[in-house]
């Protein structure tokens, strides 16, 4: 799966989402989808979830035309997403400066700079390269207008997930095979999801959208990992992008 790596591929990523999604300098929306498995011998506890069935998770990162930029397959069910961003390649390449996550760039239509960003989940941790939305705690009219706006973007890992459950229903009904083998066929897909959105468009995918916005965002976790150990820098960025919002 190509990787962005240069600042062209990066900028084409973040244009595209603040014309289509009206967030600025976000460069990828992250979350993570639990695929159904066949209880694996001698596992113990390991692969079962918070819904309490066998799974692997699928942690994708999706760009603004609903194809995957990035994933990470094969961790345990009961792993939280937080947890298994924290520990995967991808974490380790943003705190490198992937995604352009440690180049600063303008607000549109003004001076103030952060830097490029995802877009998570409540379950995710704020970092100054990855936002996530306010606790729904206390919420004042400022901070629910960053929420939503957040929200908004976020629905196209949600379409996303839902695309792929809805093109190759073995995702539905569960994966009997081993874990390792389940990794691959989960991978694959992924390629085919991306390989189908660049040979047909998007337009060939767009019956599906509607009915997956309202099936994953029933699955939204409401967890607040993270949201009291982000650094003093992380909680800058948040603040700048809100007051961005409210002025516009």
């Amino acid at each position: 799966m190509p990787f962005p790596k240069t600042e062209e591929e990066i900028n084409l990523i973040k244009e595209s989402f603040w014309k289509r999604w009206d967030f600025p300098n976000c460069v990828g929306c992250i979350d993570g989808k639990h695929v159904r498995i066949r209880n694996p011998h001698h596992s113990g506890s390991m692969f079962r979830n918070y819904k309490q069935f066998f799974s692997i998770v699928l942690q994708g990162v999706a760009g603004p035309d609903y194809k995957f930029i990035a994933i990470d397959v094969g961790a345990y069910g009961k792993e939280s997403d937080g947890g298994i961003f924290s520990n995967s390649n991808l974490s380790d390449k943003l705190e490198s400066g992937a995604l352009g996550a440690k180049s600063l760039a303008a607000l549109p239509g003004t001076t103030i700079k952060v830097p490029h960003v995802l877009l998570g989940d409540e379950a995710y941790p704020l970092k100054t390269y990855l936002m996530r939305p306010f606790p729904r705690e206390h919420l004042t009219p400022p901070r629910r207008i960053f929420n939503q706006r957040l929200s908004r973007a976020r629905q196209v890992i949600e379409c996303s997930f839902g695309i792929i459950s809805s093109k190759w229903t073995l995702l539905h009904k569960g994966i009997d095979v081993e874990p390792d083998f389940a990794d691959m066929i989960v991978k694959a897909i992924c390629l085919l999801h991306n390989i189908v959105i660049d040979l047909e468009g998007e337009e060939q995918i767009s019956k599906y959208l509607d009915a997956t916005i309202q099936a994953e965002s029933a699955n939204i976790r409401f967890a607040s990992l993270g949201e009291n150990r982000s650094s003093f820098s992380a909680y800058n960025v948040r603040e700048k992008f809100m007051a961005y919002f409210c002025e516009n």
